[in-house]
């Protein structure tokens, strides 16, 4: 359980465990694309997504992963002299190609010296047995987690941001990911269009029943070049975009229905200023947390505190 001292469980804790160095993740672009956007699911992607606000300057497409991956090292060598590295397919869908394709990908990343495991970002609707088999047994040398898009726990919410999959596809395929020992990430945007305060606290009662290891939250925002950004000129009274202490009340109300077995990644994302239309915060992400905890410690609270049951464990039915 976690004690009012430590206020959250977090991800780089939980890696710690695991490698007895620091470890950095580095992001690559692969050149995968998206079934939401090659016409296979829909077409114009999620709505609120441009991949350019979230691509490091070192991950371009073409370069190849090797390349990505040893620029990523030399970007972040001269902080620490002594690390581990996880490979971070981020962009897109990282999943969704043949697989021997895949197999060539990951094997190529993981081949590089220093490298000791890799993160895969994809979709709930993207993974096939065939592919978990294969990652399972990589999983038992090496660090593997599957990051699943999850974004929100409510189908209607799905349809409306032209996600193109259904919650249930995020529970079969945490369920199947987590049954092979392989880690399991999730990622949620709170915030999104008609979503209430309640539903997103009501999600916690969701997510504690799934067997996550790691959870990714971040705050919705509005960035040009998506069909969001057009979305909101026309319906600006479906959006309800947080300002700064009301997004950190809300975290704390979060935390404290979060089961303390699911370790915090990110609370907040940051965008590039040039693409970024709102909200306009202008912290970075350890200010951001500087004040959350602040906020956890003036409440006397931390996540779980109103936690009564137990997760299954990974893999558990």
């Amino acid at each position: 359980m976690i004690s009012s001292t430590k206020y959250y469980s977090d991800y780089a804790s939980v890696l710690h465990d695991f490698f007895p160095n620091r470890v950095q993740k580095i992001s690559v672009n692969a050149g995968f694309t998206c079934p939401n956007r090659d016409g296979s699911k829909g077409v114009g992607g999620c709505t609120y997504c441009n991949n350019l606000s979230f691509s490091p300057e070192y991950c371009k497409p073409e370069k190849t992963v090797t390349e990505q991956v040893l620029n990523g090292i030399e970007f972040f060598r001269y902080k620490y002299t002594t690390q581990y590295y996880l490979v971070y397919f981020q962009s897109y869908t990282n999943t969704y190609a043949d697989f021997e394709k895949l197999k060539a990908i990951y094997e190529e990343a993981l081949s590089i010296s220093g490298v000791v495991g890799m993160v895969i970002g994809t979709r709930p609707d993207c993974v096939s047995d065939e592919l978990l088999d294969y990652l399972a047994t990589i999983a038992k040398n090496k660090y593997v987690m599957v990051e699943y898009g999850v974004e929100s726990v409510y189908d209607s919410t799905l349809a409306g941001i032209n996600r193109g999959h259904s919650f249930s596809d995020s529970i079969t395929a945490i369920q199947k990911t987590a049954k092979r020992t392989i880690h399991v990430g999730a990622h949620l945007i709170l915030g999104l269009p008609h979503e209430t305060r309640e539903m997103l606290l009501a999600a916690t009662d969701v997510l504690n029943t799934l067997p996550i290891n790691a959870l990714k939250l971040h705050q919705l925002q509005l960035i040009r070049g998506t069909s969001m950004a057009e979305q909101y000129k026309q319906h600006p009274d479906w959006f309800q975009f947080f300002e700064l202490e009301d997004y950190i009340e809300l975290l704390v109300d979060f935390l404290e229905r979060l089961h303390p077995a699911i370790a915090i990644e990110r609370f907040v994302s940051q965008s590039p200023k040039e693409l970024l239309i709102m909200p306009q915060w202008g912290l970075k992400n350890f200010e951001f947390t500087d004040k959350l905890k602040k906020r956890l410690r003036e409440r006397n609270t931390w996540q779980g505190k109103l936690v009564s049951s137990q997760l299954p464990l990974v893999g558990e039915e």
